[in-house]
């Protein structure tokens, strides 16, 4: 410390050298402020992320912002002592629902056959007329099913209630969720504790006298194939739903302000893939069990081909 004029302190040179900060302590190990300016990046004069990491750690998990934390929900349903509860409180639910849907329409249901039971690597397949089958079979027996995703209350129904039992949902319109179902269908099928599939492999709605091909997706899962023929008798209400011309809304509407409905079910004889038989001639197969059943007239069409017309040299070659 030095005395300049007026008697005023000047600080020494090696004074000031000491409250500079040595930029050295912020450069990565093995560099140096001395190396020449060519290999002197000005990244390395920058690299003071963990620093920075630090602070912003610091900043997010302060006092104060974890007053304002929510907490995420627990899974209480999974619980080992309380899942058994929920699992028979959804599924008497479900089945409840169904009850009253079809009391709604002064429904006649005749089961034939033993009822489903639960057992690993087993898929029910059954023709399909409407949405209502899925209500006739749902009301005996809780099972998981494969469907359109819907708009509206019917979606609502189904990304609530019905996915807690297992159901899977797809979109026709999406590729790519082909794959994702046919995962989840493999997965579903392998569980122990699973509710039972149910698939209807036409993947539209018919008019419950004939059968358009089935879909090969269910017969390529090395399970059991149990099949459920359903027939309606159309004395008092057509339960066919063609959905190109009528709501799902309106058709419940239709059902409920017609006399009755009335219909049979049949629960068959499972079956296996045989030897030397390929998924498409195993799914051919069944499909003339059901339609047998049912008094279904088989035809040689794709259900898809509803969405969209075939050429007319297509059909000339059937």
């Amino acid at each position: 410390m030095s005395s300049g004029k007026g008697g005023e302190l000047i600080p020494s040179s090696s004074e000031l050298d000491l409250d500079r900060p040595n930029i050295e302590d912020y450069l990565p190990s093995g560099s140096s402020i001395h190396e020449p300016l060519g290999k002197l990046r000005l990244c390395d004069l920058l690299d003071i992320s963990p620093t920075l990491t630090e602070a912003a750690g610091a900043i997010v998990d302060d006092s104060f912002t974890r007053c304002f934390k929510s907490n995420p929900p627990e899974p209480w349903n999974w619980n080992v002592y309380l899942f058994p509860l929920w699992c028979c409180g959804v599924r008497a639910l479900v089945e409840l629902i169904c009850s009253f849907f079809v009391a709604s329409w002064t429904g006649v249901i005749n089961y034939h056959g033993p009822r489903p039971s639960m057992r690993p690597k087993q898929v029910f397949v059954a023709n399909h007329t409407s949405m209502i089958d899925f209500i006739i079979l749902e009301q005996m027996s809780s099972f998981a099913v494969i469907m359109q995703k819907h708009p509206g209350w019917v979606g609502l129904l189904q990304s609530t209630i019905l996915e807690s039992v297992g159901c899977i949902w797809f979109n026709r319109t999406e590729a790519k969720d082909r794959e994702t179902v046919t995962k989840k269908l493999r997965e579903h099928s392998q569980g122990v504790d699973n509710n039972p599939l149910l698939i209807f492999p036409e993947g539209t709605c018919v008019n419950n006298q004939y059968s358009v091909m089935f879909k090969k997706g269910a017969f390529e899962l090395g399970c059991t194939i149990c099949p459920i023929a359903i027939k309606y008798n159309k004395i008092f209400v057509d339960a066919f739903w063609n959905s190109r011309k009528q709501s799902f809304t309106m058709h419940l509407l239709q059902l409920m302000t017609s006399w009755a409905v009335v219909c049979d079910v049949w629960y068959l004889e499972p079956q296996n893939l045989r030897p030397d038989e390929t998924p498409i001639a195993f799914a051919e197969r069944v499909r003339d069990i059901i339609s047998v059943r049912a008094g279904l007239k088989k035809v040689p069409w794709d259900g898809y081909l509803k969405y969209s017309r075939p050429s007319p040299k297509h059909r000339e070659r059937k």
